[in-house]
């Protein structure tokens, strides 16, 4: 791995460091100035808790998972945990996911009481392998959780092939993944439940928060229930909620209408987020495809990622990152394995797959802030570490 090398030519490094001394982020917060007019509209509205923002951006959103079965709450987390809770997980149930993800996807499971089972991944995609699924089943199984790494789709016709022929409950952790699709349709309409983040440094944010999609429409029901304390909010009574017999304990998940009216707003600008990621992606992979110190990721045809994450494997990565941060570009594992942290020590297992990538995995800067002065300076400095 050679040394990176550095533009000496102040008129470029003033293109591609226009505040100086400032690396090329990894992430930016999308937040247009225009959102102010219709967030203060709600803001002195009188109603800022989950009101009509809510129910509208969730008509919204509905186009964009193929599903109108949408729950918006205040966190992705809150989505995974919800899912949990509808798909019946409990105490003493197994559910089988991959280690390779944030530990947010992983500590709902255990909110539940119930028991996680790792299963490998494909090292060629970071994603989670249908084969090993099948082969950790048990009779304590109750759900798969599978994370498209980095917005590229899992097989999710192969997971819900299992998940049929096992009776099992498939969930989708789609955090990175909103806009993304499978064999031409988009995620959010292939499984059981799948769970979206609209954190901060998502395509598409509200400040904070998250959606579930239910394929079943019983599901979405009880889900619309269980996030706002088990409470029916649409139903007939003569002194607000006071007299409403509670049948099921539910939580505090709801979204509210400020954070509604940012997702409304953001959704006018998130097609074009989604184009420039992906051409950004197209560049990099064009770029790197002969580049002997660099492996790509292996996507299929059958699927579109939303290039959340542009994720590269190199040989040496402490000494990439140390390279790449001298040419002030920021690079970064993003999500260390979650099985080795000492509050999932009782689940250790073997993965092999979990082995290689990890210890190889790196994403550097793919986003909509890139301009093509940054984006080619970024692809040279990688040619020029890993040639």
């Amino acid at each position: 791995m050679s040394q990176a090398i550095l533009v000496r030519d102040p008129k470029v490094e003033s293109r591609v460091f226009p505040e100086a001394g400032e690396a090329i982020p990894l992430f930016k917060v999308h937040m247009p100035e225009t959102v102010l007019e219709p967030l203060a509209r709600t803001l002195f509205s009188g109603y800022i808790g989950q009101g009509p923002r809510v129910e509208d951006f969730e008509r919204a959103l509905a186009p964009w998972f193929g599903s109108q079965n949408v729950l918006t709450v205040n966190s992705g987390t809150s989505a995974l945990q919800l899912a949990l809770r509808l798909a019946n997980v409990g105490y003493g149930d197994e559910v089988i996911t991959t280690p390779m993800t944030c530990t947010a996807t992983n500590t709902p499971i255990m909110a539940m009481g119930a028991r996680i089972v790792w299963a490998d991944i494909d090292p060629q995609t970071g994603n989670i392998d249908p084969l090993d699924v099948e082969r950790k089943i048990s009779n304590k199984t109750k759900a798969i959780m599978a994370v498209h790494w980095g917005g590229y789709p899992c097989d999710v016709e192969a997971l819900n092939d299992i998940g049929k022929k096992y009776n099992l409950k498939v969930i989708e952790d789609a955090a990175h993944a909103f806009g993304a699709s499978f064999q031409g349709r988009p995620i959010g309409s292939h499984s059981d439940f799948v769970c979206f983040s609209f954190q901060a440094i998502k395509h598409l944010t509200t400040v904070d928060g998250g959606a579930l999609v239910c394929r079943d429409n019983q599901a979405h029901k009880r889900g619309k229930l269980l996030r706002w304390y088990g409470i029916d909010r649409e139903g007939e009574r003569r002194d607000l909620r006071c007299e409403e017999d509670v049948k099921e304990s539910g939580y505090k998940f709801h979204m509210n209408d400020v954070a509604a009216a940012i997702g409304l707003h953001q959704l006018e600008f998130v097609g074009e987020l989604l184009r420039r990621h992906r051409a950004n992606a197209a560049y990099y992979r064009a770029r790197f495809a002969q580049v002997t110190g660099v492996k790509l990721l292996q996507y299929r045809a059958d699927r579109e990622s939303s290039y959340w994450l542009f994720t590269i494997r190199v040989r040496d990565r402490r000494k990439f990152m140390e390279q790449m941060k001298t040419a002030q570009v920021m690079a970064s594992q993003v999500h260390a394995r979650n099985d080795l942290h000492t509050m999932f020590r009782e689940f250790k297992q073997t993965l092999p797959g979990v082995d290689k990538f990890s210890s190889e995995q790196v994403s550097i800067p793919v986003g909509w802030w890139l301009t093509e002065e940054q984006r080619e300076y970024i692809a040279h400095q990688v040619a020029a570490v890993c040639n």
